[in-house]
């Protein structure tokens, strides 16, 4: 198969854009807290993509959302605000995984019935809080971490102090031990906050769980604690622990005085974990606090460790997700969004209808196909589903429903103008979205394009959030990416809400958006379907934007991930005169549209690892995995995820995946030492 045939592979290129979906699907759950997947469209997603890893080996990506879990870090190695307070980042002493989820009873079934004939089950109810690991030394509280990547986490001990039923300290207990749980926001304390939200014209939380998750990152311990977050508790770890089972060390923790949930059942066979999750699937809407399903746990801790793990679950674990809660409703109206690229998005707007504890009033419908697909128009009566308590979707229609006569349906179609601006809309071949082509004059486009450009992936620019582009976009000041660079202190100073102090942390931002890498600055230019990873892999190649300019259709084609499509977009970009312009702008306020010095040295520092395919397992002291995984590359060597007789070697850390360890051992493949390794390149 040639390399052309190869990047038009319809199921290579479904694989790329599900790597690209589902990462920015976790950075917006778990740092953003703006979920834009149900769990059950993420879990589906993730199947499908796990099938197509499975498919083409060749394909593999240690960076791929299968591999490894989303992570809530923030991207430095302290999250600082602007009074200078700080969250430091800690490793965790045993990794947090997450669990294999199961939308089915019949799953649950057989994940019971293939565990050992004389294995208890412990049932618990699964909280949709954010996940905390407790630590405890002596008696005291030391360190709270959240789950971060997995690996490491951000210590909020300040805020979790606040919580009441998290005690400061513990008498009778051992000297060192981890308690996991989850922190919650109670429903009654959700609808207040939301509220007062509403009242002050700040964005609204989506679910308790965003609202959890926002809080906890907070820097002023006072204001989580006014919030009132609860924590449930649901694991205990360490060495020289009492009790020999799950259940037991929990009864133990809550004589402690852990919060440890009523609910928790120990299941001797398959048909009282059925009985269990049935109560709990009606009597759960009776709860204070959010659940979305019921996780089963090997009860024996040997048990436990007998099953082991994979790399992103334990074996001995599953969740049960909870069916998404639906309703009938009148769909009123439907209205048109225009985002960022042009995409036009219908809204259904609905007559409101109460779902998993929210009300809710409007629903994505996604593009006319799907419009037409469901043959929905506004007068039907239509079920709405809250898919993991998250976002609203509409499923379908109710048939039996009088719907408006043949003539109104028949009347009703798709809009041909873009309703912000009026120009013609265009559909692409092959794309089922309609698309406003006036990117230059549709004011939804142009504020959203300065979004992208200053956000934190891209310039990461603060001050300039979505109200004050909005401000400044109606009072003139900025009608392109390029105006930010324009921008005064009298400019700022003279809008409404801001001030002297606001325009001058803005411009600082703006100052030192001039020292962002080119390859950030390539993603911020906002070029269609030029991702972060993409971005990093074109300016790889092309080490400025006047190289890129001229780059031909074939040249960009041969870099990885960049197929036709793209190709055609970044030549259409440069063909564009107006684009042209705001670049030459941006090159004289001072923006970094080169590889730096610096940066073409660290490319390719030697070829010690030249033609070498390395594997990284485990954890290490003196470098992370991901900067281990740059220093391979640095010298010329090749990140793999999976061990094949291909491998070279194996760079082994502590706590190495025991699959990893087996198949080495299986090939002969070698295991080196961080010490070994680090020695070998230098």
């Amino acid at each position: 198969m040639d390399l052309f045939s190869e990047i038009e592979n319809p199921e290579r290129e479904e694989l790329r854009a599900l790597r690209k979906e589902l990462e920015e699907a976790n950075y917006k759950y778990y740092v953003l807290n703006m979920p834009t997947l149900s769990d059950r469209e993420f879990d589906e997603k993730m199947h499908r993509l796990q099938e197509l890893e499975a498919l083409y080996p060749d394909m593999f990506d240690p960076k791929s959302p299968t591999q490894h879990v989303g992570s809530d870090l923030v991207e430095s190695r302290k999250t600082k605000d602007k009074s200078g307070k700080t969250f430091e980042t800690v490793k965790h002493k045993y990794p947090m995984l997450s669990l294999a989820n199961s939308y089915s009873r019949e799953e649950i079934e057989d994940w019971v019935r293939k565990l050992p004939s004389d294995v208890e089950i412990v049932c618990e109810l699964k909280y949709d809080g954010l996940s905390i690991s407790l630590w405890y030394e002596n008696g005291q509280l030391v360190r709270a971490l959240t789950r971060g990547d997995g690996q490491q986490g951000d210590d909020v001990i300040a805020n979790i102090k606040t919580i009441p039923s998290i005690p400061w300290q513990v008498a009778g207990a051992p000297a060192h031990f981890e308690m996991r749980g989850e922190v919650l926001l109670p429903w009654e304390r959700f609808e207040a906050l939301n509220k007062e939200r509403e009242e002050q014209e700040e964005p609204l939380f989506a679910n308790p769980r965003n609202a959890a998750s926002g809080t906890l990152k907070l820097q002023d311990p006072r204001e989580v604690a006014r919030r009132g977050l609860e924590a449930y508790l649901y694991y205990m770890l360490g060495e020289n622990l009492p009790a020999k089972t799950h259940y037991d060390r929990l009864m133990s923790a809550k004589q402690w005085g852990f919060h440890i949930s009523d609910a928790i059942k120990v299941c001797k066979n398959v048909d009282e974990v059925m009985e269990y999750i049935a109560y709990w699937d009606t009597e759960r809407k009776n709860l204070p606090v959010a659940t979305d399903g019921i996780v089963l746990k090997v009860n024996n801790l040997a048990q436990q460790e007998e099953l082991g793990y994979t790399a992103k679950t334990p074996r001995w674990a599953i969740a049960y997700k909870f069916p998404a809660e639906r309703q009938l409703t009148l769909l009123k109206e439907i209205t048109y969004q225009v985002g960022r690229t042009g995409v036009i998005t219908p809204v259904a707007n609905l007559e409101p209808v109460q779902l998993s504890g929210t009300i809710v009033q409007r629903a994505t419908l996604h593009n006319e196909d799907f419009i037409r697909q469901l043959d929905i128009r506004p007068g039907d009566r239509v079920w709405v589903e809250k898919g993991g308590e998250i976002i609203p979707k509409i499923t379908g229609k109710e048939e039996s429903t009088p719907n408006p006569s043949l003539k109104e349906r028949e009347d009703y179609s798709f809009p041909t103008h873009c309703p912000e601006c009026g120009a013609e809309l265009v559909r692409v071949e092959g794309e089922a979205a309609w698309r406003c082509p006036n990117e230059s004059g549709c004011p939804p486009q142009i504020k959203g394009k300065i979004e992208h450009f200053v956000s934190r992936k891209a310039m990461n620019i603060d001050g300039l959030g979505e109200e004050t582009i909005d401000l400044l976009y109606k009072q003139g000041l900025l009608k392109n990416i390029a105006d930010i660079y324009s921008l005064r202190t009298e400019d700022i100073a003279a809008q409404e809400r801001l001030g002297e102090k606001s325009a001058q942390n803005i411009l600082a931002g703006i100052e030192a958006s001039k020292q962002v890498p080119w390859s950030r600055v390539l993603f911020a230019l906002g070029i269609r379907m030029v991702g972060e990873t993409t971005a990093k892999k074109i300016a790889r190649v092309f080490n400025s934007i006047d190289t890129l300019q001229w780059a031909t259709h074939d040249e960009l084609c041969a870099i990885e991930d960049v197929g036709p499509q793209i190709a055609d977009n970044i030549i259409a970009y440069f063909n564009d005169i107006r684009n042209l312009e705001i670049l030459e702008r941006l090159r004289e306020a001072g923006l970094q549209l080169a590889l730096s010095e610096e940066e073409k040295n660290s490319q390719s520092i030697s070829n010690a690892l030249q033609g070498l395919s390395i594997v990284i397992s485990g954890t290490f002291e003196h470098h992370s995995r991901d900067e281990y995984k740059g220093m391979i590359e640095a010298h010329g060597g090749k990140n793999v995820g999976s061990v094949s007789k291909k491998t070279s070697f194996i760079l082994a850390g502590e706590n190495m995946g025991p699959e990893k360890r087996k198949k080495a051992e299986e090939l002969g493949i070698p295991l080196k030492a961080e010490e070994e390794f680090l020695e070998m390149i230098q």
